[in-house]
């Protein structure tokens, strides 16, 4: 247990400063009046103030004293003196037909008189001690004033009437003590925590020291003493404003600046009005289960048909109406590859719906969404699916759910389940009415009159209007529009919707979350710090390796690296293709990133691929014109894909040694859309003007739009004028039809390119 000094000081009748030089020397340096010490050192401290405090007591026993009036003065507390057998002469200054024993006592002590014992004497705790005559007339007790003094310490202030401590003496008063008697039993005072004080991600220095409730200049002298040069209005970092509170004797809580912004509304009535809001369902489970099939049978669209390879690879969310009430649903890809996609999803769900195929089982994948909807605490309603098929089995997907902690209701447990067929639209509406029901036990309740928050992509809180600035982790932007799954304009959003919005100054990340400002000045300080931030952790996180050590290690075969520049079209494909391909390295050869971002492949994207000897893997995006034509000129290689399973079957391979030959893509031409015609019984033909390279008959071609692929495929029809062209050559123009695609408009460009495939050997 420990005590503070000033409690020591106050229990002896002594001043802090002597406590303090006492510790001094025993070697315990730094210590203030408000310190902590453990309660083991107070009786050292009191055998070495014993021996003063018994010659101040045996110089005035035996002394003659005359009788004075009563002496009343304030003291912080009663002085007891301990007798000692030992005597020592002192002098006596005469003044008239008075004696009075003068003191001799360090100059830095208190002045301590010695009183005679009284059978009954009354003490007065407002700071003042005042003590009854004795019966004999010859002896008055005194009053023993303790007197603060601020001077050096003991070492240099102790006089040599009592000796100084020798060094036999030190090693005395160090060594561990017997048990003390009972007499002696020191009461530890309990240990008081210290005061708390809320700060958000950064503060100024004058914030910081308004909240402790110092001066401003105390805070900037302790800054000035770790070598920090700043003024009152300069920002400092959490990790400097705990040290800074903890010298204060102040403990942090941090919270973010959406915390702030709630905990203010907070106080708002008209935030206090809570109405019911859409649950937001989460559909999870293993790849090629019927996921998006059954968004499908619910939105009664086609989703599934749009991706590549019939796969999700993006998170998207919808909202369905079921009579007056709405549900939105977010639907998360399914391969583990995109585990923490998916684990972003369960994070701002309601309601997980966990989909089976009954024809299937339960599989890896299927496991993980379960263990994501328990780490997220929400309930789960399984979907079984694929019951219209012959070799389906209901009851076997139920026993092995049960195997894994997911008890339904028809054995006993809390787990709706639903047997569903998302092909013939079977049991979709109960299911719907499962996911109310489960709603409305939730009883799930927001503020739409509170500023708008939430998480990319959906409003949680409030209500999201055109104009609102808005701060979406490192990104700051403000509505300019608002669109909604369907790709309807909106003029506000409503807690539980989901919602496109258009103004933002930059990426964000998938999952952040987002808060609405009523302050732009503060927003934009807000994105300033935390840009500034996420610069300073990517460049810690950078590992550098000087050419010397790199020689070194390509010489002795200790490590060989791959380094890639990944650019994609979405911030959360960038972020999975990092994390799938780091792991695929080993400690013989490592992948390393040294860059990715969104959008297409650029010009400097390619001259940092060939100051670094990289590859470019382009996710769904293309490398622009000039980007391609430097790209020939350095020989940079740039591979292109649109389904990731490619890109990690391909990397993993090169990596493991297993080389198999080369899908190399050969590019053709460029064709820009400059006209557009509907013909009868053919459909839409795009008039096109052929920028560069050449379109064959027979080629492959992409829609590119915005630099975003959009469409892949063939080509249905190519003419010139009205005759068939087998090919149509740079600087003509042309006629071209898309198989079964009709969605062409002006100002897309067609690129057509060949499929070669080339016998790759290790060099």
């Amino acid at each position: 247990m420990k005590v503070r000094v000033y409690q020591i000081a106050k229990e002896m009748n002594r001043s802090a400063h002597e406590i303090i030089s006492v510790l001094e020397k025993l070697g315990i340096e730094g210590k203030h009046h408000t310190s902590s010490i453990e309660d083991e050192l107070v009786p050292k401290i009191r055998r070495y103030l014993e021996p003063y405090a018994k010659r101040a007591e045996v110089a005035h026993k035996d002394e003659e004293v005359v009788e004075e009036p009563e002496i009343e003065e304030e003291i912080p507390a009663p002085v007891a003196i301990v007798a000692s057998p030992s005597k020592v002469e002192e002098p006596v200054v005469e003044k008239g037909k008075k004696k009075v024993a003068k003191e001799v006592l360090p100059k830095e002590a208190a002045r301590e008189v010695p009183r005679q014992p009284a059978p009954a004497r009354e003490i007065k705790r407002k700071g003042a001690v005042e003590h009854p005559k004795v019966a004999s007339p010859s002896a008055v007790p005194m009053v023993a004033v303790a007197e603060p003094v601020s001077e050096p310490p003991i070492r240099e202030q102790l006089p040599p009437t009592p000796p100084s401590i020798t060094e036999e003496e030190l090693e005395q008063l160090t060594a561990p003590l017997t048990p003390a008697p009972a007499a002696i039993a020191v009461v530890s005072a309990p240990v008081v925590e210290r005061p708390k004080i809320q700060i958000s991600e950064n503060i100024a220095v004058k914030d910081l020291a308004q909240k402790m409730g110092v001066m401003s200049k105390m805070v900037l002298k302790k800054l000035l003493d770790r070598g920090i040069l700043a003024n009152i209005n300069q920002n400092i970092d959490l990790k400097l404003a705990e040290q800074l509170a903890s010298d204060f004797g102040f403990d942090v809580n941090v919270t973010s600046y959406e915390e702030v912004v709630a905990k203010e509304q907070e106080t708002d009535e008209a935030s206090r009005v809570l109405v019911t809001r859409p649950p937001v369902v989460t559909i999870m489970g293993h790849v090629d289960h019927g996921k998006t099939s059954l968004l499908d049978a619910i939105r009664e669209t086609n989703v599934a048909g749009g991706e590549s390879g019939g796969i999700t690879q993006h998170i998207g969310a919808y909202q369905v109406k079921v009579g007056q009430r709405g549900i939105t649903f977010i639907d998360t890809p399914g391969h583990e590859a995109f585990t923490r996609m998916r684990a972003r999803g369960a994070q701002v769900t309601d309601i997980v719906v966990l989909v089976v195929a009954a024809d299937d089982g339960v599989m890896p994948q299927t496991l993980e969404a379960i263990d994501h909807a328990k780490a997220a605490k929400v309930p789960i309603i399984v979907a079984i699916n694929k019951i219209d098929k012959p070799e389906s089995n209901p009851d076997r997907i139920k026993r092995q759910l049960a195997t894994h902690d997911i008890l339904i209701e028809e054995y006993g447990g809390e787990t709706v389940c639903v047997e569903i067929s998302a092909r013939k639209r079977t049991n979709i509406p109960t299911l719907l009415e499962m996911i109310l029901l489960v709603a409305d036990i939730l009883d799930l309740k927001s503020s739409p009159n509170r500023l708008a928050a939430g998480t990319v992509v959906l409003v949680q809180n409030g209500t999201l209007k055109a104009g609102d600035v808005y701060v979406v982790g490192a990104v700051m932007g403000r509505v300019r529009a608002m669109f909604d799954d369907r790709g309807a304009k909106m003029k506000e959003a409503t807690p539980g919707n989901p919602v496109e919005v258009l103004g933002s100054q930059g990426v964000p990340q998938a999952g952040d979350a987002f808060q609405v400002f009523k302050d732009e000045f503060k927003a934009r300080s807000i994105v300033a710090f935390r840009q500034a931030k996420a610069k300073e952790i990517a460049a810690k996180s950078t590992s550098r390796l000087s050419l010397d050590q790199l020689f070194s290690k390509i010489q002795q075969g200790e490590i060989r690296e791959l380094p890639i520049i990944v650019k994609a079209d979405v911030q959360g494909s960038i972020e999975v293709l990092k994390d799938t391909l780091t792991k695929l390295g080993t400690e013989e050869v490592k992948i390393r990133m040294i860059h990715s971002g969104t959008g297409a492949v650029t010009s400097s994207d390619v001259l940092l691929a060939s100051a670094s000897n990289a590859i470019i893997v382009a996710y769904n995006v293309r490398p622009e014109p000039k980007a391609r034509e430097l790209a020939e000129k350095e020989k940079v290689d740039i591979r292109t894909y649109t389904v990731i399973y490619s890109v990690v079957n391909e990397i993993k391979a090169a990596l493991s040694g297993l080389l198999r030959p080369t899908i190399k893509e050969v590019f053709l031409g460029t064709a820009e859309v400059r006209d557009t015609f509907r013909i009868p019984k053919v459909g839409m033909v795009a008039g096109s003007y052929i920028v560069s390279g050449k379109l064959n008959r027979n080629a492959q071609v992409r829609l590119v739009r915005d630099n975003v692929v959009i469409y892949e495929g063939k080509i249905s029809s190519l003419r010139r004028f009205k005759e068939d062209a087998s090919e149509v050559k740079e600087g003509f123009e042309c006629g071209v039809g898309l198989e079964n695609y009709n969605d062409i408009k002006v100002g897309d460009y067609i690129e057509a390119f060949a499929i070669e495939k080339i016998a790759r050997h290790l060099e």
